[in-house]
């Protein structure tokens, strides 16, 4: 996804000595780093190991009926051919193109090995949860019923690349902005949403419930069904820099929602039950999302390759565990059900929250039944890694 530059040179260029002192007050602040890149994980915390197993220990490896598989292989294959190990494969694929089970199955099984991944402290299944594009409803205009703008990136908003100032800090940013000679914060989410922020001007969009909005801030993109029946397409453009806090952990601690309620519609409901406490409620996390309209072609939204996500066979994942593009055999169950849900799925995106090893946000797709899943997966999985035969992944033991 995007993201300019342009203004983080030019306050270099003006406050040099000045901008390296202040990108470590704002580090100490916390941020949260978006798509694609994520903080570095220190060599002390866990991580991802990989080792190699057979096929037949890939539970569920012959049930899966490979639906969308090869248009999601594809399109990973887009960033996956510029790296060396997957030139071959990827250059099979695209001309073989195997159309049935069958066939796919057999293609993975000769270019592919499996390598069944755990922890460095000896863990083998991490958290699973899940993602959506939601459908809100709005208007490009200001109206009595639609008051909650969505917002494109402000023009004062600035992203300070860590790395160029100090190399031991590789990938991480920070984002501020410039008031007189200084380097500050940018607002936190109470600010905006006083909307006495600077931001006139930059509303793509007005919606009418704050809570939808909030849930489109957590999930990245979505859609919005305009008075005319059309669709407008939204995605993540930029974040404010401050850190995610979960209002639904919060409203555990309160006593305001058991676990097992703390749900997306669990909130959406105690929302509406409580409307004189919600703004407090949502300023409690100070992280926000700004957003850019997107063309409403077919596909997914894009994800963090800036590739369509293909609805049950993309997911999200920490960068720095697990290689990004790569196919993964994810063994886990659907949401509050034993069902197993085992199925080849790629690491096509990321997010602010999807941090350690095992961590994955499965991609439901589009509308309300996908949502209704994304909300209430919480459970435990396990994932092995698909590598081409020969080469050896990064994060093999």
């Amino acid at each position: 996804m995007a993201r300019g530059r342009s203004p983080a040179a030019a306050c270099r260029a003006r406050h040099g000595a000045l901008l390296a002192a202040l990108a470590l007050l704002l580090a100490a602040c916390g941020t949260v780093a978006p798509p694609p890149t994520t903080p570095a994980v220190p060599s002390a915390e866990r991580r991802s190991i990989a080792e190699a197993v057979n096929w037949d220990e890939l539970p569920g490896w012959m049930e899966d009926d490979l639906d969308e598989v090869l248009p999601a292989f594809l399109r990973s294959c887009q960033f996956l051919q510029k790296q060396s190990a997957w030139q071959d494969t990827c250059t099979a694929l695209r001309e073989a193109k195997p159309q049935t089970p069958s066939a796919l199955r057999e293609f993975l099984e000769r270019r592919l090995r499996p390598y069944r991944l755990s922890t460095s402290d000896g863990q083998d299944s991490g958290l699973v949860t899940g993602y959506y594009e939601p459908l809100l409803v709005g208007s490009r205009n200001l109206e009595p019923r639609f008051r909650h703008p969505v917002y494109a990136a402000p023009d004062d908003l600035l992203t300070v690349e860590l790395a160029e100032l100090f190399p031991e800090l590789k990938n991480k940013r920070v984002r501020g902005r410039v008031v007189g000679k200084k380097v500050v914060p940018y607002a936190p989410r109470a600010e905006i949403d006083s909307q006495a922020n600077g931001l006139r001007g930059k509303e793509l969009a007005w919606v009418g419930d704050p809570v939808e909005l909030f849930f489109l801030h957590i999930q990245g993109s979505g859609r919005i069904r305009l008075p005319d029946g059309s669709l407008m397409r939204v995605g993540y453009a930029d974040q404010n820099g401050h850190p995610y806090r979960s209002i639904g952990k919060l409203l555990v601690e309160r006593g305001e929602l058991t676990l097992d309620q703390a749900s997306m519609q669990g909130i959406k409901a105690w929302g509406q039950a409580n409307p004189e406490k919600l703004g407090a409620l949502l300023a409690e996390n100070p992280s926000y999302v700004f957003f850019r309209e997107l063309p409403d072609g077919e596909g997914g939204p894009p994800g963090a390759l800036g590739l369509p996500l293909t609805p049950r066979r993309s997911v999200a994942v920490d960068p720095k565990q697990t290689p990004l593009g790569a196919p993964l055999w994810l063994a886990t169950t659907r949401p509050l059900s034993t069902v197993p849900l085992e199925r080849l799925v790629f690491a096509q995106d990321t997010g602010g929250a999807i941090r350690g090893p095992l961590r994955v946000d499965y991609f439901w797709g589009f509308g309300d039944e996908a949502g209704a899943l994304a909300g209430r997966m919480r459970q435990p999985g396990h994932q092995w890694l698909l590598w081409p035969q020969g080469a050896t992944p990064p994060l093999v033991r």
